[in-house]
């Protein structure tokens, strides 16, 4: 059964089959700007890369400029990446307009399983216990898979901004 857990070296093989699934696109949620795929081959540069997502949570934690603290869990199975999951603890302009609170995405090969959807519902006492009361969550327009993940976690639409939808749920 899927669970959220923070990231670890353990997964270093299945992130990389996972990684490798995305195709060179964007794995939402997962903290991997800045970090070329190729070098996270590497099993020390891994352990780095680990090590800052976990970092990222702390507020004194350099980060890239516009960027704010943010708890990064993976979605697991065993011993097998199903995901990532990024709780963003506060929201900047960036953020309250497009990104929101929660990013999330599953490896293509784990899609239409739930997973997103229990994912998000387990992030979610995770995002009230960072102080976040009502959650924001944003996905693209043409994204029904993620529009259904977010609704069926008692997402409500508010509008629509540069292409992405935006919703809030509530947290408590």
């Amino acid at each position: 059964m899927p669970t959220l857990a923070v990231p670890h070296v353990s997964y270093h093989h299945s992130w990389l089959e996972a990684a490798a699934e995305f195709g060179g696109t964007r794995m939402d949620g997962s903290g991997t700007d800045g970090w070329l795929l190729a070098d996270l081959k590497d099993p020390a540069a891994f352990r780095r890369f680990v090590d800052t997502l976990t970092n990222d949570a702390l507020p004194e934690s350099p980060r890239q400029q516009g960027h704010v603290p943010c708890t990064y869990l993976w979605i697991v199975d065993g011993e097998t990446f199903l995901g990532s999951l990024a709780i963003r603890h506060r929201l900047n302009d960036y953020l309250l307009n497009e990104g929101g609170h929660i990013g999330y995405s599953v490896r293509p090969s784990a899609r239409r399983r739930g997973h997103a959807a229990g994912a998000l519902a387990a992030a979610l006492p995770v995002a009230r216990d960072l102080g976040i009361m009502r959650a924001l969550l944003t996905c693209d327009e043409d994204n029904a898979g993620s529009r259904a993940t977010i609704e069926r976690n008692g997402g409500v639409y508010e509008d629509s901004r540069n292409g992405k939808r935006r919703h809030w749920i509530g947290t408590a």
